[in-house]
């Protein structure tokens, strides 16, 4: 059938000559917030990034010759610190039996350019490329495989426009240059269809865009889109709508994902302490907090140490942990607020801020060339500047009573209650960012699992997964696969989402570029026992991953967002979790285990840089806060309260961090060793 009907025609004449809107720092804040970069993005969408393009420009931009419009592609860098294609994508994962074309010149032979089709994200697409000065292409890129389908020779030069174009009919396709066949292939995800995206790692220029479908295929389409649409407002008709339930003004104190829960008076009041932050000497390697403020859900201050600043998207963007926590640390029925500040390991009264115990952090004086992650191989300062606080209880008492700190990615360092040094650990592995306290063995002492290497109640080494490079980001246990042993579920960057025993065997793994959050729960409400969900970050981000409790991958997409959190949430009450994603109004909001939005934001001009689940309000299901340098919002269900049966058991929240692996498990059983 003729393909005739445009589903897509771009030649780059709506954007002015310049940038591409990008981050132009390159940082991390994108792991756990919701950030939509200034400018004009057409119909098009980045989801690529690297922190190593930090200071090198954008990764497009649009050019103009002759009275043509050209995005070009900037980026020469490859596959480090892992395999990635810098691509612009557009369109939708429905259209399917099309032809796609798009003009380019290669300014460099380098390397590959060429036409992403058939994608369901930017790490799951077929390309048809021209590579190096002599070759024609046809692959398919997936996590980290890349599989050549096709190939011939195709001599081409840098400066002549030449047109590609891919036709695909059910499972065949074929690739021509300037209307000459070149390959030909049959695949199954040619048949799935998706969206269409240019991509190179090399510079390159590309204009004149064009997807074609048939009239009946238009047709179908629409109707699919229809159906799509129709399964989405049928999912949402079966939860509870979002109700706002409080509105807050953060004034001068507002911050990024850098806030604690807790009943700071000693009541079942809620409170919100806040941490404004500045950065030392290198980035994120030394962020130390310059303000707290801790105020009840109306807004209003408690108290407020330090001086907050009025430029708070400087003083509050940051893509690492702040050292504090919000808990009971002396058992006096009110909670506490430990926190590192100034060098001094700190414990507040949490009504009143005032200093009630305080210790100088340790020196830092072991051999600066022997500590991970250090910039310029120089400890900074003579004291330790504290990257993270978790509670545990490493003496076996009644309640956990003990103190955990660590810096960047080297030391951690354990006290007792009255900030005593208990021991401390360098670690031969990079720490990660939130070490995991639980108590493996059944003795009633934690031991505590610090990025790859386990350690005991004494600190001292018990075992190692086998993994040298890199370091985890965020970390579930439990005895989720239903042999009741007790696993840990990891994301470890450029190593991977991986599942590990309590021996330091690795039982299941993928490599899906840099995994970055991790959560188990019950998703699918057809299926039995948990699932997992996994999103990733750097190199081809905002990809989220669905796995069942042995890590076998049940789907994989990508709302074109990043900050996914992929957080369970209690928003039923049912014993089914939906999955947070962000808090954009528009393709944020919960899914179900299907992958299908289950409840959306109101479109209500509501802060969506951060959002978090927790139970604040009426009955047990969980409410969603969200906040940014300015506001808060907080939503509950537009039926609360309900009588509730489930009472699922979740990360405490003396323990927050932005590195949390988090979990709901229907009983403590699931988490008894």
């Amino acid at each position: 059938m003729k393909k005739d009907q445009t589903l897509c025609r771009e030649d780059f004449r709506d954007f002015a000559i310049g940038e591409f809107p990008f981050d132009p720092e390159h940082i991390a804040t994108g792991e756990y917030h919701y950030i939509v970069e200034d400018g004009y993005h057409g119909n098009w969408v980045d989801q690529v990034c690297n922190y190593t393009y930090n200071g090198t420009g954008p990764s497009w931009i649009i050019t103009e010759l002759d009275g043509v419009h050209f995005m070009e592609s900037m980026r020469i860098e490859k596959n480090r610190p892992h395999r990635m294609f810098p691509t612009l994508e557009t369109g939708d994962r429905l259209w399917k039996d099309y032809e796609a074309s798009v003009t380019i010149q290669r300014l460099s032979q380098k390397g590959m350019a060429g036409l992403a089709f058939c994608m369901n994200n930017s790490l799951d697409t077929l390309v048809f490329s021209l590579r190096d000065k002599d070759r024609a292409e046809l692959s398919y890129r997936h996590k980290e495989e890349l599989i050549l389908l096709a190939e011939c020779e195709f001599v081409h030069d840098c400066d002549t426009l030449y047109h590609l174009s891919v036709d695909c009919n059910g499972k065949e396709i074929a690739c021509y240059v300037d209307g000459k066949l070149l390959l030909q292939a049959e695949s199954d995800l040619a048949e799935r269809g998706g969206k269409i995206g240019i991509t190179a790692d090399c510079p390159t220029r590309f204009t004149d865009v064009r997807v074609m479908v048939s009239a009946g295929e238009a047709a179908q389409l629409q109707a699919r889109q229809e159906e799509r649409q129709r399964q989405e407002m049928t999912e949402m008709s079966c939860h509870p709508r979002m109700k706002l339930w409080k509105k807050m003004d953060l004034k001068d104190f507002g911050t990024s994902r850098q806030i604690r829960f807790g009943h700071l008076t000693g009541t079942d009041q809620w409170h919100v302490v806040l941490a404004q932050m500045q950065k030392r000497v290198s980035r994120d390697a030394y962020g130390f907090i310059s303000c707290l403020t801790a105020i009840d859900l109306d807004g209003n201050i408690l108290w407020q140490l330090g001086e907050p600043s009025g430029n708070s998207q400087k003083h509050g963007k940051v893509s690492a942990d702040m050292p504090f926590q919000v808990y009971d640390i002396d058992g006096d029925g009110a909670d506490e607020v430990i926190v590192g500040r100034n060098f001094e390991i700190q414990i507040l009264e949490g009504a009143t801020g005032r200093v009630k115990k305080a210790v100088k952090t340790p020196y830092s004086d072991e051999d600066d060339s022997a500590l991970i992650g250090v910039p310029f191989q120089t400890y900074a300062f003579e004291r330790i500047n504290p990257d993270g606080i978790r509670i545990c209880n490493f003496r076996g008492k009644d309640r956990p009573s003990d103190i955990l700190i660590k810096d960047r990615y080297c030391r951690v360092y354990a006290l007792d209650e009255d900030l005593n040094l208990l021991w401390k650990y360098q670690s031969d592995k990079n720490t990660g960012h939130c070490p995991l306290p639980v108590d493996i063995n059944g003795d009633g002492r934690d031991e505590v699992l610090v990025g790859y290497n386990m350690l005991s109640a004494e600190g001292k080494k018990l075992w190692s997964y086998p993994m040298e490079t890199d370091h985890t980001d965020e970390i579930v246990m439990g005895k989720f696969r239903g042999d009741g042993r007790g696993y840990f579920a990891c994301v470890s960057g450029t190593q991977g989402f991986f599942i590990g025993d309590f021996e330091g065997n690795i039982v299941a793994r993928d490599l899906i570029g840099h995994a970055q959050r991790v959560s188990v729960a019950h998703y699918c409400r057809d299926r039995e026992g948990f699932q997992i969900a996994v999103t990733n970050f750097w190199g081809h981000q905002g990809v989220i991953y669905l796995y069942d409790a042995d890590g076998n991958q049940i789907w994989e997409m990508e709302n074109e967002r990043n900050g996914n959190l992929v957080t369970p949430v209690n928003w039923d009450g049912n014993g089914v979790e939906l999955i947070l994603t962000n808090a954009d109004p528009e393709k944020g909001g919960l899914l179900n285990g299907e992958g299908v939005r289950a409840v959306a934001f109101p479109d209500d001009g509501h802060p969506t840089l951060c959002c978090e689940a927790i139970n604040l309000f009426g009955d047990e299901r969980e409410e969603l806060v969200c906040w940014d340098y300015h506001s808060m919002y907080i939503y509950t269900q537009e039926d609360n309260p309900k009588p509730q049966t489930y009472h699922p058991v979740k990360f405490p929240p003396y323990n927050a961090s932005n590195y949390r692996g988090e979990y709901a498990y229907p009983g403590k059983c699931y988490l008894d060793f």
